[in-house]
């Protein structure tokens, strides 16, 4: 019986065989084994179609161009009959990928890397495609000096023909550069070349900069840097002939070896201009900053390159290329430079657009804007206008870009890129001090008002000893060419009397008012301004108020009535409204109360701040504020409550606010009201006086561990000021005799500024180095918002 099966079996190999050799014709196609993938990829892939003849050959190179689809790991090609039959087992599906242990790279970014590789959930799974991705990974981590880091990667097999993927990785440790050598150098030293690295050895700034992680973009980098040393300096044949990374056996440290050849130094034979200039040679000529005998430096020869590109962009040939070619002479180490400008076509501004201004209005951006369109594209007037964008304060950032419109070689499309910020601030309080009580308060600016670009603000404060209140709007384009006009109103009152937690009492002053400001642009970057405000003010003395207060209401009387003028003017060049880094600002204000007020008096008022770059993201800021005061006409003296006032934030830190300058008599005595005697033995008060003089310098440079530094300011200061009196009318401690430099306090100190959502966020502390007489110091300081 067992015989007589493999007889049958036998006779149908043989039969099989000579079919397959004589071929057949197809009258139908059966697929067996898809789940996932259509019979429709099957048909499209396949090259035998029904009607075709099947023979061995044609049936070999069909089972090739179904495994070339990917899909299926075994296909197997028959026939029944004239039926061919092809049966196929599909490659597993990826249903999950679960990453763990990674770092140093997110696991968004592995994933974007793992989909461009083609593994990703609901993709054909590919064993090899695994594997060449496992070593990818491994390569990065590499490059990033984690020699000893590993990439696993485990296949778990799940139901309906699916895997999942588990990569497990350990990143292990950066290694540290033990040992940074350059070989072959003569000119200049080791030291002096390897401080060219971004790349250090480990040391005890090590473990906040991690600059002695190894990386090789990093190294590349300092190649580089290594190279536009030499460059820069003359040695045109210098040469990194190699570079050598050697990494000790437990994989955690690093030794760096560059090998240089030097060559000689190169000066500058000759300077030329070539090609069609489109401006007068003698303006390109004055933009060469590469000289005869000078050292030729490639630094300076492109930044030549670049000066004569932007003048001829400047005139709307924004494809200008301006190619600086130097010839070298070995027979004397000479460099002859020729810049050949090929201006190309001048290109006109198709369209303006802005882009990421989803509060502010457009036409706030568009009326900044001093390229046209139409016009021929300046690249001054496009740089101009993203300047202006950035001072308006309601920008973290700006950035624009000029593509070529598509199908036209003389016209480009000017793009405007903003990432908006708060522009405004706002600040509530509900406090409870011994002094002073319950206090509520609340104020709210906005530079931006609803996107419009117009300036208001609302403020009240509230507390058992002071009400204040005020609102303002201004408009700065109230006219299309930049004049502006702004309205204020304003009432405080407040009562000293109730401030003092002792028996004492001092005095009180209610002020209500109202002005207007006229502004005028004078050019792109400064301005006049006039106003006019009426202000009514009433003082009550208390029972214990300073000689001072009491001589000044018994030589001036107790309510006034004044109009004051003012007369402005302001420069900007900063490079952005809020923590600037580059430029400078100042503005003179004259402030007088016109003749026929009830008092006569005057203010003169200077600001200025200017900003030194000392390295691209450092720099120095010099700042200061003066004033002096005084009266005319037939009042005597400067009202002691428009007094200058000197301490605290803004002015000179470390310090309480307005406690440095002259204090009021200190000695005892008694003083007439309403017909009694009333006995004091108060202490000194701060009157403040008629001259400020205040200034510092600052070291700004960006927070670390913080990647957006555009919005936060960190600082180390030092602060020198007070306030002084040239005229006093009773004896006074100190102060009254003009400025006393032994009486300047100054203090040091490091300090945060974090321009919040909420508005300014400021953190000082301050140590006070010199202390005037009477000063109170205060180290640590805090302020938020505006104050009105």
């Amino acid at each position: 019986m067992n015989f007589s099966r493999l007889l049958c079996s036998a006779a149908l190999l043989l039969n099989a065989t000579f079919a397959h050799a004589q071929g057949f014709k197809i009258s139908d196609i059966r697929i067996n084994g898809l789940q996932r993938v259509s019979a429709g990829s099957v048909f499209g892939a396949l090259p035998l179609n029904v009607g075709d003849q099947a023979d061995e050959r044609r049936l070999v190179e069909s089972t090739r161009a179904l495994f070339k689809t990917g899909f299926f790991q075994d296909i197997q090609l028959g026939h029944d009959a004239d039926v061919l039959v092809i049966t196929v087992v599909e490659r597993p599906s990826v249903a999950s990928i679960e990453i763990e242990g990674n770092k140093a790279i997110s696991t968004e970014d592995l994933m974007k890397g793992l989909k461009q590789s083609g593994l990703a959930e609901g993709e054909i799974f590919q064993r090899a495609t695994l594997e060449g991705v496992r070593n990818e990974l491994q390569r990065q981590y590499v490059a990033q000096g984690r020699y000893s880091a590993t990439v696993d990667a485990e296949v778990i097999a799940q139901p309906r023909n699916r895997v999942g993927l588990k990569i497990k990785i350990d990143e292990g440790a950066v290694a540290a550069i033990q040992h940074i050598n350059v070989v072959g150098n003569t000119v200049f030293t080791t030291q002096e070349l390897t401080d060219q690295f971004t790349l250090k050895t480990s040391n005890w700034l090590s473990f906040f900069k991690n600059d002695d992680k190894y990386a090789r973009e990093k190294l590349s980098g300092d190649l580089e840097r290594l190279r536009s040393y030499y460059l820069d300096r003359g040695y045109i044949n210098m040469d990194i002939a190699s570079t050598q990374v050697s990494i000790t056996p437990d994989k955690k440290h690093v030794y760096i070896t560059v090998n240089v050849t030097e060559g000689q130094k190169y000066t500058v034979r000759d300077v030329k201009l070539s090609g069609d200039l489109k401006v007068p040679e003698d303006q390109l000529k004055s933009l060469l900053l590469v000289q005869k005998n000078q050292v030729f430096s490639r630094k300076i020869m492109t930044t030549t390159s670049d000066l004569i590109t932007r003048r001829l962009g400047n005139e709307g040939y924004t494809f200008a290329n301006v190619n600086a070619v130097p010839t070298p002479h070995n027979e004397d180490h000479s460099v002859d430079i020729t810049f050949a400008v090929d201006p190309g076509k001048r290109a006109y501004v198709n369209r303006i657009n802005f882009r990421g201004n989803t509060k502010t209005a457009d036409e706030v951006l568009r009326r900044e804007m001093r390229q046209m369109e139409g016009g021929w594209a300046s690249t001054y007037l496009i740089d101009q206008s993203k300047t202006r964008l950035e001072r308006l304060g309601f920008f973290k950032e700006v950035n624009v870009e000029t593509p070529a419109v598509p199908g036209i070689d003389d016209q480009v499309d000017v793009n405007y890129s903003v990432e908006e910020q708060a522009s405004g601030s706002i600040t509530a309080s509900v406090g409870f001090s011994q002094s002073a009580g319950l206090i509520l308060g609340g104020s709210i600016t906005q530079n931006n008002f609803l996107g419009s670009g117009n300036y208001a603000s609302l403020g009240l404060t509230r507390s058992s000893y002071q009400s204040k209140y005020n609102i303002g709007f201004t408009d700065p384009y109230f006219t299309p060419d930049g004049v502006s006009l702004g309205y204020n109103a304003f009432y405080s009152a407040t009562d000293y009397n109730e401030y003092y937690d002792d028996d004492n009492s001092y005095y009180s002053i209610n002020s209500f008012g109202a002005g207007t400001t006229v502004g005028y642009p004078i050019n792109e970057t400064s301005r006049l301004s006039f106003g006019v405000t009426v202000q009514h003010d009433s003082i009550e003395a208390g029972t214990y108020s300073s000689d001072e207060i009491y001589d000044f209401i018994q030589r001036e009387g107790s309510e006034f009535t004044n109009l004051k003028a003012n007369l402005g003017w302001s420069e900007s060049t900063l490079n952005r409204a809020v923590l600037a880094t580059r430029g400078h600002s100042q503005n003179l204000n004259l402030m007088m109360t016109v003749p026929g007020s009830d008092l006569n008096f005057y203010k003169l008022d200077y600001t200025g701040q200017t900003f030194v770059p000392v390295t691209d993201a450092t720099s120095l800021r010099f700042h200061t504020k003066l004033g002096y005061g005084n009266s005319y006409g037939s009042t005597d003296g400067l009202p002691f409550y428009e007094n200058y006032t000197a301490g605290g934030e803004g002015s000179v830190r470390g310090f309480e606010s307005g406690t440095l300058g002259p204090h009021s008599t200190p000695a005892t005595g008694t003083y007439a009201s309403e017909g009694q005697k009333y006995y004091s033995d108060r202490d000194t008060e701060s009157l403040g006086g008629n001259i400020l003089i205040t200034g510092g310098v600052e070291y700004l440079f960006p927070m670390p561990f913080i990647k957006d530094n555009k919005s936060v300011r960190t600082s180390v200061f030092w602060d020198v000021g007070s306030v002084y009196s040239n005229k006093c009318y009773l004896s006074t401690t100190q102060g009254c005799d003009g400025v006393d430099l032994d009486q300047m306090a100054s203090s040091v100190g490091v300090g945060v500024t974090w321009y919040s959502p909420l508005g300014p966020l400021s953190v000082n502390l301050a140590f006070p180095v010199r202390t005037p007489e009477n000063a109170d110091t205060q180290v640590f300081q805090f302020s938020m918002g505006q104050t009105f």
